[in-house]
């Protein structure tokens, strides 16, 4: 959810010269919901393997667009690469202060003033960046994104923000409970452009967005500046799942209205705050609270779980955070400035945090605020002053210019070309879901900058395979420079299928064209491991031993044949897939109690073992935690061809969902293998029903999570049928259907 509004209500926009002018209509984007919805298409027509990265609304730039966004008209691009050289000839700095806050509220509603926090500077800052997390803690925003108290929490802040100046809300975007908003001072207002608005969850299944991250990017003057708000995995053990959250965020998160898009990191100025939830370790609680007491925050942060994975470079490479000298702001007992006296009694730590990443930042303060107690955490702020690049009108028209007639001599004289780094690349034993990447570095050995594109092969609707990207997909390149693409190969539930019978190979050609220039061919190929993932339920039903163990035209005559052949076959198949029951069965035996089941992801490393158990039959049990074997049970039942309700049976579903013995009889319908998957996992579904207490779930949590999953829809879903495949998958757990 993102949206472009005035201090009015109404939309702000930049236009190109600078003014604000009011935007027709809703800016509401499309909301991608926390539901396990299909993935959208990529700009090389393949399934996004993130359902969470979507498109923003975008406002036009202002005269220095040339140098914000690329348009990749050779033409074009020469002139900016030439202006982005000439830089320090047009433009100055100068400081603005930036104000950054971070607050997790605890699904509460704001119950006191947030001047103590928004207003603590001396003079009013020009810029404002605040983020919330937890913001609405009920099943409805985590299923459904929606909430009541995004206005409320909005309205709180825009009474919090600084009394001696008047400010304009750019933007504000939410994924579920984690909330940007980006305000400006009104005179400041007609020199913000190119704002979007982008989200990512990370939560099971890289999809739900209870943890994830929110991030908008704007161009204030001449500087691009990117805000990141971050609520990253919780529980102590966990910094390694909160490592993989942080990479995801910077290789997912994506502006989509430049092509290429721009990753957080093609930035002048990066700014991350959030709840990143890292902990304190190796000391008990009472040794905690001691040193606290003491004031020694500098052996307190030596125990610092972020200090120290910055430290080994594992996230947040070139970032700075400044000097932490306030007490750490998690856990308080709500309304209150004492130590989480809970059952679970928490260590305290430091989970609230801002860092930034780009030159020519001071930070002037850095705290927390514990006058505020309506949350179990406590606010922190930070004030920055950062030097924005300014344009000198009369010195950019003089480069400009000048830059313009040597171009047009140039391109009367000389023809581009490049050298590639080699013609061919193969990429050994690829795997579901597990990417695999080489580099292919172009180097421009003419007289003449460059301007390449990946183009469409003949009677081909996309420049590659869709198990295949090259990014970035086209680019521009100095003379003399070098551009490095990296070509990665990442085999999906859409693609997984055919590859898994045979159908298709890892074979592709490249065709890169350069403008103005001649075309280059790229081969690339490679051998895929067949995998139960993306394998139909009726033919992995007939295979007694793992797949990677049969021969590749025993699975492609699996897949071939038909229902009625499969019914003659001479050999009985298996009620369900062994590799169904081999998850369902370590789940029963050591996760039947487990807290937050089907809800925590678990680990990339941990689902890659589990796949392999699965498709080479190497171990009789599965390796992995609890929330990993889960998480590829779910995983499993995404990439499933034809889902455990076929799809010819969808739109009966829905039409029965409000009676329960109508539904009984259309899954008595179905073809055997899937009428029997779905029965063995319902009858699972309500012994974990039976153990609620230990677990923390309950029907709703089940109907939302697994009705996505076995009762797909053929084509996109909208709200009103997710809740009715809900309806319809909620009479198989809470009842004994007889």
């Amino acid at each position: 959810m993102s949206r472009t509004i005035k201090d009015s209500g109404k939309p702000l926009r930049p236009d190109k010269k600078g003014s604000t002018e009011e935007e027709p209509g809703n800016s509401r984007e499309d909301q991608t919901t926390a539901q396990l919805s299909p993935d959208s298409q990529g700009v090389a027509g393949r399934e996004d393997r993130h359902d969470l990265v979507r498109s923003s609304s975008h406002t036009p730039s202002n005269k220095a667009q040339m140098l914000a966004m690329p348009q990749f008209g050779l033409r074009d691009n020469l002139i900016r690469c030439e202006l982005l050289k000439s830089e320090e000839h047009y433009t100055y700095l100068e400081n603005f202060s930036f104000f950054l806050g971070t607050y997790n509220v605890n699904g509460q509603t704001p119950k006191e003033s947030l001047r103590p926090w928004l207003s603590c500077t001396p003079s009013p800052p020009d810029l404002y960046c605040v983020g919330f997390q937890e913001l609405d803690l009920s099943k409805e925003a985590f299923f459904f994104n929606d909430t009541p108290k995004e206005p409320e929490w909005m309205k709180a802040v825009s009474d919090g923000l600084h009394p001696d100046a008047k400010y304009a809300l750019v933007k504000l975007v939410r994924l579920v409970g984690i909330m940007l908003l980006f305000y400006v001072k009104k005179e400041h207002a007609e020199f913000i452009s190119d704002v979007e608005a982008e989200t990512v969850g990370t939560g099971i299944m890289g999809r739900m967005g209870n943890k994830g991250a929110v991030a908008i990017r704007f161009r204030f003057h001449n500087s691009d500046v990117c805000v990141v708000n971050s609520h990253l995995a919780a529980h102590i053990e966990e910094y390694e799942r909160r490592n993989q959250d942080y990479r995801d965020i910077c290789s997912r998160l994506q502006f989509r209205h430049t092509d290429p898009p721009l990753t957080i990191m093609r930035h002048n100025v990066v700014l991350w705050l959030g709840d990143l939830n890292y902990r304190i370790s190796d000391l008990e609680v009472e040794n905690v609270k001691d040193l606290i007491t003491k004031k020694d925050f500098e052996t307190l942060h030596n125990h610092d779980q972020l200090k120290r994975q910055i430290d080994e470079e594992a996230v947040f490479v070139g970032f700075v955070e400044g000097e932490i000298d306030f007490q750490p702001t998690y856990k308080y007992d709500t309304g209150s400035d004492a130590w989480d006296t809970s059952e679970k009694c928490r260590v305290p730590a430091w989970c609230d945090r801002i860092l930034w990443k780009g030159k020519n930042i001071k930070q002037l303060l850095y705290q927390s605020h514990m006058t505020l107690k309506t949350s179990d955490h406590k606010p922190v702020s930070s004030l920055l002053d950062i030097g924005i690049k300014l344009v000198n009108e009369e010195a950019y028209k003089k480069t400009f210019e000048e830059i313009v007639r040597s171009i047009d001599k140039m391109e009367n004289e000389c023809i581009p070309s490049v050298t590639l780094s080699k013609p061919e690349f193969h990429f050994k034993d690829v795997k579901f879901m597990q990417p695999l990447a080489e580099t292919l570095t172009l180097y421009n050995d003419g007289q003449v900058p460059c301007q390449f594109e990946f183009i469409q092969k003949l009677d081909e609707t996309t420049y590659c395979k869709p198990w295949l990207t090259a990014n970035p997909h086209k680019g521009f390149i100095a003379q003399g420079g070098r551009a490095d693409i990296d070509l990665e190969v990442f085999v999906n539930r859409s693609t997984a299928p055919d590859l898994n019978s045979g159908w298709q190979q890892i074979e592709d050609i490249l065709v890169l064209h350069l403008e103005r220039g001649k075309d280059y061919f790229i081969s690339v190929s490679g051998n895929y491991l067949p995998s139960c993932y993306g394998t139909s339920l009726r033919t992995l039903c007939h295979l007694k031993e793992p797949i990677q163990d049969m021969p590749q035209e025993t699975i492609r005559e699996l897949t071939q044949m038909s229902g009625d052949e499969a019914a003659v076959s001479t050999e009985k198949p298996l009620d369900i897939p062994k590799e169904i029951w081999m998850m369902v069965d370590h789940l029963f035996r050591y996760a039947i109690k487990q807290e937050d089941l089907f809800q925590q992801p678990g680990l990339r490393s941990e689902f890659k073992e589990i796949r392999d158990c699965l498709d080479t039959g190497m171990s009789d049990s599965l390796p992995g935690s609890n929330h990993s074997v889960a998480e590829a049970l779910l995983l499993f039942l995404d990439a499933l061809p034809e889902p455990v309700v076929p799809y010819s049976f969808y739109q009966q579903c829905l039409e029965c969902c409000s009676n329960a013995s109508q539904c009984k009889k259309v899954i008595s319908m179905l073809p055997q293998c899937h009428k029997n998957v779905f029965n063995y996992l319902a009858a699972f579904l309500r012994e974990l029903l039976k153990n609620s207490a230990s677990n923390r779930l309950d029907v709703n949590i089940l109907a939302t999570i697994f009705a996505a999953l076995l009762l797909r829809s053929p084509t996109k879903q909208d709200l009103a049928e997710r809740r009715k495949t809900q309806e319809f998958f909620q009479h198989f757990l809470v009842q004994e259907l007889t």
